[in-house]
């Protein structure tokens, strides 16, 4: 009988862990000594990192402290000093502080509108059918007097025929003397006449009656006013009736402009105030105009004011329905002003430059008012009669805080290193590629700073197969 044997080596009862614990055993005062000597290393270090001398940072500042443009010297104040030849290159203007007329000045859109008082609508006073057509077509021009329609009225056929009647009766008692009746029949006939003046039938179309002893079939509607057809609401053969409009005219020889105001300017602007108005049809040639109605309320949509220009359209380039920009301006009252291009808006503060004299400019803070165009209103600040800096004065105004802005940026650079500040040890960070040269203050060379290690792993054991079972005999 054969026995099963294993045909590996025979295993050891120690095993592979055993053996790799022995290693680390011995391994371990090497670990432990190098892990001693890096921290010793990352101390000394520590304590040898370069200092800031903050006494030689305040001198190096304040030599630093930069003397503006060439030539130019900074005073304390931060007042700019120059020579005449300086203020001649650097284009340097002066204008004064005084009292001046401050107008309202106002600019705003409008759109041109038909004058509404120059609309005149052509409407018959009786019955009838329209027989004639002389003005068939929308836009046509018409005169005063001109004819336009021919009507066909029974009634006013019927009152031509009484007006001849009592014509014949008052020739026929005229020569009759009767008591107690009247010699004469005039006030039938006056009555008769007036009947067709009231129907708008022309004078000279009833003289024609009585001359001729013939009613006349149709009646002409003559145009009230000159202008334009704007609107015709009748055609050839349509019957008619009483008050109903067939055309209306528009004199355009007058225009509005109505435009819209700012809620801000509502106050700005009242009736009789002047107005230039231009259009982009017309370039180059502004119209003049006065406000004629302002609205009394407020839109409360979009919060602005309604207003009225008018303005003469003599030659008739002014269209119903063109853009304008309208500028209105009204005399308001006399203030302490500046040119406004003497002032520099920071956001927070308004800053002019005051001439004090052999050169010295001087920037100043003020309060400002309403700026009309080339004006601004100064509330406080100036005096009148001072000069102050019109043109170039962005230039003075960066140069003048060049000094303290330098100052800020070499006190930001030097004001220590990252080790200085409490809560900042940022280990394993290297400074050494910062290029510090010309920053006053700062070391000329850049030490590495050493980092401190972690401690070193315990090398991982190998692993080893488990041993194979063998299967019992």
């Amino acid at each position: 009988m054969t026995s099963n044997t294993p045909s590996g080596p025979p295993v050891d009862g120690r095993g592979s862990g055993d053996v790799s614990s022995s290693r680390w055993t011995r391994q371990r005062p090497a670990m432990i000594t190098m892990f001693a000597l890096v921290i010793f290393v990352a101390t000394i270090a520590w304590y040898d990192r370069p200092r800031v001398d903050r006494d030689a940072l305040a001198r190096n500042t304040d030599a630093a402290a930069p003397r503006g443009m060439e030539g130019m010297d900074m005073n304390s104040d931060g007042a700019a000093v120059f020579t005449a030849a300086q203020l001649r290159q650097f284009g340097v203007l002066f204008g004064t502080v005084d009292q001046r007329v401050m107008t309202n000045d106002v600019r705003t859109v409008g759109t041109v509108m038909p004058d509404e008082s120059r609309l005149s609508s052509v409407a018959p006073k009786f019955t009838g059918v329209v027989e004639r057509l002389v003005v068939n077509t929308t836009g046509q021009r018409v005169r005063i007097g001109q004819p336009m329609a021919a009507i066909y009225s029974p009634d006013l056929l019927a009152a031509q025929q009484e007006l001849l009647i009592a014509r014949d009766l008052d020739r026929s008692v005229s020569g009759i003397s009767v008591p107690g009746v009247p010699g004469s029949s005039d006030g039938l006939l006056a009555a008769a006449r007036q009947r067709l003046r009231l129907w708008d039938v022309p004078e000279s179309q009833i003289d024609d009656v009585l001359r001729t002893g013939r009613p006349q079939r149709t009646i002409w509607l003559y145009a009230p006013m000159s202008g334009v057809i704007t609107e015709r609401l009748v055609v050839l053969g349509q019957a008619v009736h009483a008050g109903m409009p067939l055309f209306t005219i528009t004199d355009l020889s007058s225009v509005w402009v109505n435009i819209q105001l700012r809620e801000a300017e509502a106050t700005l602007v009242r009736e009789g105030t002047s107005a230039t108005l231009e259009f982009a049809a017309l370039p180059g040639r502004p119209y003049e105009g006065r406000v004629a109605y302002v609205d009394p309320t407020v839109n409360e949509t979009t919060r602005t004011l309604a207003a009225r220009i008018v303005v003469r359209n003599a030659d008739g380039q002014l269209k119903p329905g063109m853009y304008a920009t309208a500028r209105l301006s009204t005399p308001a009252r006399t203030a302490l002003t500046v040119p406004s291009t003497a002032v520099i808006q920071t956001g927070e503060r308004a800053i002019v430059f005051i001439d004090m004299g052999d050169g010295r400019l001087l920037p100043h803070d003020v309060e400002l008012g309403r700026v009309n165009g080339e004006l601004t209103e100064v509330l406080a600040g100036l005096e009148p009669g001072q000069r102050v800096v019109s043109s170039a004065q962005f230039l003075l105004e960066s140069e003048s805080n060049l000094g303290d802005v330098m100052k800020s940026m070499i006190g930001l650079s030097g004001a220590g290193t990252m080790g200085d500040m409490p809560g900042m040890d940022i280990p394993g960070m290297k400074m050494s590629g910062a290029d510090t040269r010309g920053m006053s203050g700062a070391a000329s060379t850049s030490r590495p700073t050493a980092s401190p290690l972690s401690a070193p792993r315990a090398p991982r054991a190998p692993r080893v197969p488990a041993p194979t079972r063998r299967s019992p005999p």
